[in-house]
């Protein structure tokens, strides 16, 4: 993973002038240059088209010469304005002095950078600076035929970025980790329950746009540290939060610093999970985007369930599988790889098929990895596939699932039918069988927050989960099921625990003590 070329990229703005950031972000929210201003500016199409790399629909929305029409189309759609208008709403002479700027011509100004604006999850006025081109969209779809050239380039939000944020833990932590930081949304996000903040990247252009980032967004200096996954973490260095967006596709060669991990195969992903462990605090979260290679002959679940690290629970989602044609074509077209030659195009194509077919590869995972430190004996790894849709934020979730493994693991199953359960809110059960049938073919529980999951009871399960109400011991309950459907209580006792473990571990019932 060696070093990029900047020779084609805009000059970035001086991080050593903090004072103009502050300038600079006053004006901007003082014009209403904040996403819920861009929501009612343009309108929902035109604010979704932008997402697409669309900004025909945002131009046409912008053509008055408001404070915040001037501004989206300088800092989002790259459109020289008047100077002398900007100059009336922004600190036009320390934003060129400083770099935010430059002049063209006699009477117009440019931005040398993509600045959006990106909300919080507590309403933060947030802005996510990229280059010029990438703020949406991603590189292949900046327009610019010469930007996909540019190995060194810095993207902005995309749905990888605002994924990874959602699902993350936010607990308030001492020292937090954001690995292959890029534009760093990570290292914001982070920065509002982490004490201490330290951003890596191999790209030095990143951690520059990562210091604006932070600097406009009115956020604390990160740490900053240039170098490929942990080689800038010191041994003695622990975290308890590890949060990483890597360039984890799976591609021959590594073209684009931000999405190419320049490793075999899917080394990179696992050598990042491999190598979090150790810089975990004890109980500390890490969280990853991830791809996986499907290999013939090989269960995809037993060769992620290898990249765990000893000492750390894990759970392990799998959001998507592609056949490695799809795979090739999301990627070329990404890059802008269609738009070109199409002689050079079916050869980069050819190219891609060879490298997967030398490692019989059939298909691509992608997916969310989150490990936990723990001193446990046996650690828990949960491997799953869940390709539904799912309510985010869910860093929540992803705390209360190993929240409910450690109850799992201290209560055998005496204690289980001791303990006292509720259903949680908003569940619902589905009766699935054939019209006029006088009994359910078979019950589904369905929650509607979170993971949204579903799954399959017996009348007895779905009787039970009904009646969860934190007032009653689990056994009692089953007791007074046994007595309602003639059953021996001793064995109904015997074989219901695991489906209620079953319940606990997926969310639907939660202890009550």
């Amino acid at each position: 993973m060696g070093g990029v070329s900047n020779a084609t990229l805009s000059p970035l703005p001086s991080v050593d002038r903090p004072e103009v950031a502050v300038a600079l972000r006053e004006a901007l929210l003082a014009a209403s240059f904040t996403a819920d201003g861009l929501l009612e500016l343009l309108g929902a199409p035109a604010y979704a088209a932008l997402a697409r790399s669309e900004t025909v629909p945002a131009l046409r929305a912008t053509r008055g010469d408001t404070p915040l029409e001037t501004l989206v189309r300088l800092f989002l759609l790259q459109q020289p304005v008047p100077h002398a208008r900007v100059a009336e709403f922004l600190p036009v002479h320390a934003c060129v002095e400083s770099g935010w700027l430059v002049l063209t011509g006699e009477d117009e100004v440019a931005a040398t950078v993509d600045v959006r604006p990106y909300g919080g999850p507590d309403g933060e006025d947030w802005f996510i600076i990229s280059d010029l081109g990438c703020a949406v969209g991603g590189a292949g779809g900046s327009g610019s035929e010469g930007r996909q050239a540019d190995t060194a380039v810095v993207l902005g939000v995309g749905g990888a970025s605002t994924t990874l944020a959602g699902i993350t833990v936010r607990t308030p932590v001492s020292a937090a980790l954001d690995l292959g930081t890029g534009s760093g949304i990570q290292a914001l996000h982070a920065a509002q329950h982490a004490t201490r903040v330290t951003a890596t990247d191999l790209n030095p252009r990143a951690l520059h746009i990562t210091a604006l980032t932070l600097a406009l967004s009115g956020a604390p200096a990160a740490d900053l540290r240039e170098g490929s996954l942990f080689e800038p973490v010191r041994d003695d260095e622990t975290y308890d939060l590890i949060v990483s967006n890597p360039p984890f596709v799976i591609s021959p060669g590594a073209r684009l610093t931000y999405r190419d991990g320049g490793m075999s195969g899917d080394d990179l992903c696992r050598s990042l999970v491999q190598g979090a462990g150790e810089r975990l605090s004890e109980g500390g979260f890490a969280q990853f985007l991830a791809n996986w290679q499907h290999v013939e002959g090989e269960n995809w679940q037993d060769r992620l369930r290898s990249w765990v690290p000893r000492g750390c629970d894990a759970w392990i989602v799998q959001r998507e599988v592609q056949d490695v044609t799809q795979y090739a074509e999301l990627w070329l077209r990404d890059a802008g790889d269609h738009r070109g030659d199409q002689t050079a195009y079916q050869a980069h194509y050819d190219t891609w098929l060879d490298e997967f077919e030398a490692r019989k590869v059939k298909a691509v995972g992608f997916g969310w990895i989150t490990l936990r430190s723990t001193t446990a004996a046996e650690p828990v790894i949960t491997v799953e596939e869940w390709p539904h849709p799912v309510e985010q934020p869910l860093g929540d979730a992803v705390l209360a699932h190993f929240e409910r493994l450690d109850y799992l693991r201290a209560h055998d199953d005496a204690a289980l039918l001791a303990g006292r359960f509720r259903l949680v809110t908003e569940v619902v059960q589905e009766q699935v069988g054939l019209p006029g049938a006088e009994d359910p073919e078979h019950v589904v529980l369905r929650q509607h927050r979170g993971m949204r999951r579903a799954t399959k009871v017996d009348t007895v399960g779905a009787g039970f989960a009904g009646v969860c109400d934190g007032s009653l011991s689990a056994g009692r309950i089953l007791d007074a099921i046994a007595q309602l459907v003639g059953e021996d209580p001793v064995l109904l006792r015997d074989r219901t625990p695991a489906q209620i473990r079953l319940l606990v571990e997926q969310g639907f019932l939660e202890p009550a003590e």
